[in-house]
C-alpha cells in the first residue's frame, strides 16, 4: 500500500513564552527565558524555587467561563491551542468532513490539579461534595475528548500517555493515522498542567528538578553547571493533514511529516539507558521511516533537560546514529527558555521544527557558557544562528524508558 504524505499546515500553543505559536516562536528565537520565580504555589514548602510558568492566561479570555471550570488547565490549554492552530491551518470542519478529521492529544499526567483539589474537598467535607466533573476533568484523554467536543472532528481519537514522549507521540502516532488513510486530518499535540504541590513534591523528591534560586540560569541543558530540569507547563498542537487534503483547499504547508520512531529502555524507571541506547534506535528508526540519509538532517531539537544523565547520554546517542555527521549538525535544547513541558515538550517543540524548516533559523540553547566536556557538539549556544535548514529531528525520551522522535523536512512539492 502507498503511504500518503502528510504535511503540517496549522500551529497553534500557550507556552511560558507566549500565549500563542507567533509569540512562542518569537521568544524562542529572540533567546527569552520564560523561567521565573515559582508563584503558582507555596515556594517555601518546597526545594523548587522556579518554574516556567504561564501566568497571564485566562481561560475566559478564550472559553465560555461556565465551560473552561468543568476543565482542568491542561485541557484550557489544549483547547485554547486547538482553535488556534485550526484556524491558522483554515481547515473548516463541517458534516461533509467531520468522519475524516481526528484528534490525537497527548498529556503524561492528566488533571493532576483537579485531582488535589477534588481529594482536598473529599477529606474536608466527604464524597457527596466531590464534583461529579472530577474524573471527566482529570483524566489525561480529556484533552483529545473535549478539542473533539469543541471542534466537531468525529475521526479516530486518542491520547498516547508517554510521560515526557506523550507529545511526539502523539504527533507521531497521527501522522500514521494519515498516512495509511484512516483520516484525512489530525489535530494532534500535547497538553500539561504539572504545577501542582503533589507534582512539585514528587519532582523534588526524585531529585529530577533544579533547585537553583537564579530563574535566569536555572535551565541549561549541556552546561556544565546545569543541576535539574525546571518544570513548565503549556501545550502544543499541530494540524496534520494529508497531501492531498491541503491541496485540494490550498492550505498554506509549513513542513511535511517524514519520519516517526518509537522505541522502549526496558532499563530503569526514570534513568535513560546506558549511552542512550533506547533513544539511539529512536532516532534510526526516524530517520529509516524518513528514507532520509542521515547526512540530509540538518538541526536536531534535542530533548535537552538539563539533567545530569539525559544531557551526556542524547550526545552520545547522536553520535551513535549521526556518526561523522554529528559535528556538523546543529543541536539545540529550547527547554534552556520553556523549561519542561513535560506530556507538552514534544508538541511545542515540534512546532519549533517546523518554525526552523520554514524561516531558516535555529532556535539557541541559552545558558551554555561552560559546556560539559561530554557535551562536545554544536550546541548553538545563547544566540539563534541563520541558516538553511532541509530536515529536522526532534527528540523526546520520558520516564519509563519512552523514547519517540520525529522527522520534518522542508516542504516542496
Amino acid at each position: 500500500m502507498e503511504k500518503r504524505r502528510v504535511v503540517v499546515t496549522g500551529i497553534g500553543a500557550v507556552t511560558p513564552l507566549g500565549l500563542d505559536a507567533s509569540s512562542s516562536w518569537e521568544g524562542a528565537i529572540s533567546g527569552k527565558s520564560g523561567v521565573g520565580m515559582l508563584t503558582r504555589l507555596d515556594a517555601e514548602a518546597f526545594p523548587m524555587k522556579v518554574a516556567a510558568e504561564i501566568n497571564s492566561f485566562d481561560p475566559a479570555d478564550y472559553l465560555d467561563r461556565k465551560e473552561a471550570r468543568k476543565m482542568d488547565r491542561f485541557t484550557q490549554f489544549a483547547v485554547v491551542s486547538a482553535k488556534e492552530a485550526l484556524k491558522d491551518s483554515g481547515l473548516m470542519i463541517t458534516e461533509e468532513n467531520a468522519n475524516r478529521v481526528g484528534v490525537w492529544i497527548g498529556s503524561g499526567i492528566g488533571g493532576m490539579e483537579t485531582y488535589e483539589n477534588q481529594f482536598r474537598t473529599f477529606l474536608e467535607k466527604g464524597q457527596r461534595r466531590v464534583s461529579p466533573f472530577f474524573v471527566p476533568m482529570m483524566i489525561p484523554d480529556m484533552a483529545s475528548g473535549q478539542v473533539s467536543i469543541y471542534t466537531g472532528a468525529k475521526g479516530p481519537n486518542s491520547c498516547s500517555v508517554t510521560a515526557c514522549a506523550s507529545g511526539t507521540n502523539s504527533i507521531g502516532d497521527a501522522f500514521k493515522v494519515i498516512q495509511r488513510g484512516d483520516a484525512d486530518a489530525m489535530i494532534a499535540g500535547g497538553s500539561e498542567a504539572p504545577i501542582t504541590n503533589m507534582a512539585v513534591a514528587g519532582f523534588c523528591s526524585a531529585k529530577a528538578v533544579t533547585t537553583s534560586e537564579d530563574p535566569t540560569t536555572a535551565s541549561r541543558p549541556f552546561d556544565k553547571n546545569r543541576s535539574g530540569f525546571v518544570m513548565g507547563e503549556g501545550a502544543g498542537i499541530l494540524i496534520l493533514e494529508s497531501l492531498e487534503s491541503a491541496s485540494a483547499r490550498g492550505a498554506k504547508i509549513y513542513a511535511e511529516v517524514v519520519g516517526y520512531g518509537s522505541t522502549g529502555d526496558a532499563h530503569h524507571v526514570t534513568a535513560p539507558a546506558p549511552e542512550g541506547e533506547g533513544g539511539a534506535r529512536s532516532m534510526q528508526a526516524a530517520l529509516d521511516d524518513s528514507g532520509l540519509a542521515k547526512e540530509e538532517i540538518s538541526y536536531i531539537n534535542a530533548h535537552g533537560t538539563s539533567t545530569d544523565l539525559n544531557d551526556p547520554y542524547e550526545t552520545k546517542a547522536i553520535k551513535t546514529v549521526f556518526q561523522n555527521h554529528a559535528y556538523n549538525l546543529a543541536v539545540s535544547s529550547t527547554k534552556s527558555m520553556t523549561g519542561h513541558l513535560l506530556g507538552a515538550a514534544g508538541a511545542v517543540e515540534a512546532i519549533f521544527s517546523v518554525k526552523a524548516l520554514e524561516q531558516g533559523i535555529i532556535p539557541p540553547t541559552i545558558n551554555l557558557n561552560e559546556p560539559d566536556p561530554e557535551c562536545d557538539l554544536d550546541y548553538v549556544p545563547n544566540k539563534a544562528r541563520q541558516s538553511d535548514v532541509t530536515a529536522v529531528l526532534s527528540n523526546s525520551l520520558g520516564f519509563g524508558g519512552h523514547n519517540a522522535t520525529l522527522i520534518f523536512k522542508k516542504w516542496q512539492q
